[in-house]
């Protein structure tokens, strides 16, 4: 596993991947802006016209696919030029037409606008605003339904990963990999099994998929306030970006809609999915942009996906290592065998 960059090495990184990039702009200052949880390292790159944007440095996971995530986020953001949504993603800044992402073999770096953030919500959302961020994301959904059929195909896919995990869990060093004992590798593969056979029941290959940003906590976004409430204004976050169903984005969603409502210290069980605020943040989505019935059933499986795939196959790459080997752990003991007892039936009333 590549070392986690020092900040003499970071700061090297920046600067090599700029060189290379060959834009104007010298840079006279890099400020640590890093939230200190996940794997990677952020810098605000402030050059002599006074002028900045924003540097993100990893070395987790592949670099293929974050160079193919960007280029899809890149195109994304193009064909959302001239909607209501044209300013809110940070852009990746571009190379010959395509996302810009430099790599030396170990690290890779890539270059973001730095967006101007309003407004954050409060941690616990009243009726009002759960309703508002409902048809705001319902919105925001909509216009990438639109867009999705003109995105290239990705290399990742929900099934891709499952499999992918149910082999690693297949292994016989798969307890040493993981940090986790043999009985809760065999929790993780008999679920991450259950999986892959309910994506198959319900062919899930034939399913929309549209470009997603999964961790919605209320530090990735800022929202504008008016008179009617507030529109969603900016977004800065990339780190689960996929195209894939939209049922991915709604465990976050649940998460800060709440009576806990977002938190600094994270635990991830499924109860917020079927919490009445939630339900509320459903039906008022729904009246935007329809969910159907099995949507709204597969919401339990979509979270069962996160935790498989986020927190158990690639917790190392996002957290650091203390909070990665706890979350694992909580997983296999705790969360997923709470779906064995979990009554997703009360979702379907948001669109009764």
């Amino acid at each position: 596993m590549t070392p986690f960059p020092s900040r003499e090495l970071a700061e090297q990184l920046v600067r090599k991947a700029w060189t290379e990039y060959g834009a104007d702009g010298a840079i006279v200052d890099l400020v640590e802006v890093s939230a200190h949880v996940s794997t990677n390292r952020v810098f605000r790159v402030v050059f002599d016209n006074a002028s900045h944007i924003v540097a993100k440095i990893s070395s987790y996971g592949s670099y293929f696919l974050f160079a193919e995530d960007h280029d899809r986020l890149f195109t994304s953001t193009k064909l959302l030029k001239g909607t209501r949504w044209e300013n809110f993603l940070a852009e990746v800044l571009p190379s010959d037409g395509h996302a810009y992402t430099w790599y030396d073999g170990q690290y890779w770096v890539a270059f973001y606008t730095d967006v101007e953030r309003a407004s954050q919500l409060p941690p616990i959302l009243n009726s009002e605003q759960i309703k508002n961020l409902a048809r705001e994301v319902a919105d925001f959904h909509r216009h990438c339904s639109r867009i999705s059929r003109q995105l290239p195909a990705t290399s990742n896919s929900v099934k891709g990963d499952a499999i992918h995990l149910l082999d690693q869990l297949s292994h016989e060093f798969a307890a040493e990999h993981f940090g986790l004992s043999h009985d809760e590798i065999e929790i993780a593969k008999r679920s991450t099994h259950e999986f892959l056979l309910h994506l198959e029941k319900i062919r899930f290959d034939e399913w929309e998929k549209i470009p997603i940003l999964v961790d919605w906590n209320l530090g990735n976004f800022s929202i504008q306030r008016n008179d009617a409430g507030f529109t969603l204004f900016s977004r800065w976050d990339y780190d689960w970006f996929r195209i894939d169903t939209r049922m991915l984005d709604f465990y976050f969603l649940s998460r800060v809609s709440s009576e806990t409502g977002d938190r600094t210290s994270f635990t991830y069980s499924p109860h917020t999915l079927v919490e009445p605020r939630f339900l509320e943040f459903l039906k008022e989505y729904n009246s935007v942009f329809a969910l159907s019935k099995r949507e709204l059933m597969f919401l339990p499986w979509a979270y069962r996906f996160f935790i498989l795939n986020y927190v158990i196959r690639e917790g190392s790459k996002f957290f650091r290592e203390e909070i990665s080997t706890k979350f694992r752990k909580d997983a296999a003991r705790l969360y997923l065998p709470m779906l064995d007892q979990f009554d997703a039936s009360a979702l379907l009333t948001a669109i009764d």
